[in-house]
């Protein structure tokens, strides 16, 4: 019986954990979003320079998609239940928010600008970061002893890449990568959409109320 509670209080908490995950990444991208509605480059749109930086958004944002799905693999819902240290995890803490840090630094970039780049990179990771710490509160009391030698070993969110183990992936999930594709894919919808928005600003349909460096 006791177990029985105790799994229904780990399953409680993760949910209300990934609940806030995917409130957060939908706030974020819907601010980005209207930022960059009325924003543009002060680079123009056939400059090298600015089709440089969406080239390199776009990598961003694959990198970004597939980083995840990677995390996913490993993870598999387990989070709350055993201390996972393999692959993403055994050189950071939080490979998903990481990767979705990278992708919506790759949302800014499609826009060709440097700052908006590095900008919505940063926004995205001080969001994630009010939620990691909750998350550490909530896995220390779950996970004890395991999850504090944890800590002490994998850094919070910067990957440091001589820690890397293969580790093991555990059961697989479909239903959890095919939530965490439908997830990451809102980030490919910025490819089209910037286009879009590109080419009413251009036509003067849609005001440019400042310009990002």
């Amino acid at each position: 019986m006791a177990s029985e509670v105790r799994y229904a209080q780990v399953k409680h908490g993760l949910g209300s954990y990934q609940h806030m995950r995917r409130l957060v990444l939908a706030v974020l991208i819907v601010a980005m979003f209207a930022a960059l509605l009325f924003g543009q480059s002060i680079f123009p749109p056939d400059a090298p320079v600015h089709e440089a930086i969406e080239m390199v958004g776009v990598l961003l944002i694959f990198l970004g998609v597939a980083g995840r799905l990677w995390s996913t693999l490993y993870i598999g819902g387990r989070k709350s239940s055993e201390v996972v240290t393999g692959g993403p995890y055994s050189i950071t803490r939080n490979p998903l928010y990481v990767f979705s840090t990278l992708a919506a630094a790759g949302v800014g970039a499609q826009i060709g600008s440097i700052a908006a780049t590095i900008g919505f990179g940063l926004l995205c990771a001080g969001a994630f970061y009010i939620v990691i710490l909750r998350e550490e509160k909530y896995l220390k009391e779950v996970l004890g002893a395991p999850y504090q030698a944890y800590l002490a070993k994998v850094p919070r969110f910067f990957p440091k890449l001589s820690l890397y183990e293969e580790g093991d992936t555990g059961s697989f999930k479909p239903r959890l990568l095919r939530t965490t594709l439908l997830d990451g894919l809102v980030f490919l919808v910025a490819l089209p959409f910037f286009e879009l928005i590109d080419g009413a600003q251009q036509s003067g349909i849609l005001p440019v109320l400042f310009r990002f460096p």
